[in-house]
């Protein structure tokens, strides 16, 4: 009796791994507000960036000349602006995590959510889905709620508007992306990594033609590394791979969406880590949060790989 075997991947495609993927971006990404503030105690902004980035490109390097090797990386050049965009997001999500709390940065950071459907109906010439507003909305809603027990959220500094404009440029960024890359052939790792060395050069140019001493890129605390390569592995490698595949595979508005879960994360974090306590306001926040994530994963997925 002959056994019939099916090669139909309907069962297999229909595994949300890049949702996944971006919802433990989120995860990462909450848990590196606090270690990016305890890590600039030690050095300065810039110095910290070019180590970080330095680190990532050294990860990221062996994987890199492999796949130039097996031909993988002609499209190398596309990539370029995008690393360019994400030194601008470092640089002014980094001050603005100097200059303000936390807490508030989350916030801030995550009305890209908001943001990205506008910047993508701008490219593709259409308005955003109702859908998609509608989650949004919910997302931002879930994050103020999240964030109530700052009373005085409004009164903004200047570290709040380095995060607003970080928040922008977060939009810009998977939008760009999704339209630089769509139909090259270059692997979330390569751009990844080519990301990376376009940030740590930046940083490296900005930091040299600046007054800040050589030995800030020196730090000797035990701590300060530590926090570190837990941010150039986790908050760095793994997101920025994550959400470059993630780009690939969704649209940039369900990128902004599952990666809008970010604050929710981060509160999550401050408890369990920090021993924080959350009020039931805010945890009816972060449940607010995590229903829009799960409803942008439950919609009908129309990227083109």
């Amino acid at each position: 009796m002959k056994v019939q075997t099916s090669n139909n991947p309907t069962l297999f495609n229909r595994l949300p791994i890049a949702e996944m993927s971006l919802l433990l971006t989120a995860f990462f990404w909450g848990t590196s507000y606090g270690i990016t503030k305890e890590a600039l105690v030690y050095t300065s902004v810039l110095a910290f960036i070019v180590i970080r980035f330095g680190l990532t490109s050294l990860l990221l390097m062996p994987f890199y000349w492999r796949q130039t090797r097996k031909g993988q990386t002609k499209d190398w050049k596309y990539a370029l602006p995008t690393g360019a965009i994400l030194l601008c997001i470092f640089l002014t999500e980094t001050y603005g995590v100097y200059h303000t709390t936390a807490s508030k940065a989350a916030f801030l950071i995550s009305l890209c959510v908001l943001m990205t459907p506008f910047v993508e109906a701008i490219t593709a010439k259409r308005w955003p889905s109702k859908n998609i507003l509608g989650c949004a909305l919910l997302s931002v809603v879930g994050v103020l709620l999240l964030t109530q027990k700052n009373i005085g959220w409004m009164v903004f500094n200047i570290g709040d508007y380095f995060i607003l404009l970080a928040a922008f440029l977060r939009a810009c960024m998977v939008v760009t992306t999704k339209v630089l890359l769509h139909g090259k052939r270059l692997s979330a790792l390569c751009t990844t990594s080519l990301q990376a060395n376009v940030v740590t050069l930046g940083a490296l140019v900005i930091f040299f033609a600046s007054d800040i001493k050589v030995t800030e890129l020196f730090p000797t605390e035990w701590s300060f590394w530590l926090a570190t390569f837990y941010l150039a592995l986790f908050c760095t490698v793994f997101t920025l791979f994550a959400q470059n595949y993630g780009v690939k595979h969704t649209t940039p508005s369900r990128v902004a969406l599952l990666t809008g879960s970010e604050p929710a994360f981060g509160a999550l974090f401050a408890f369990v880590w920090l021993n924080e306590s959350l009020t039931l306001i805010q945890m009816l926040g972060g449940g607010c949060i995590l229903l829009a994530t799960l409803m942008a994963t439950k919609q009908k997925n129309t990227s083109v790989s």
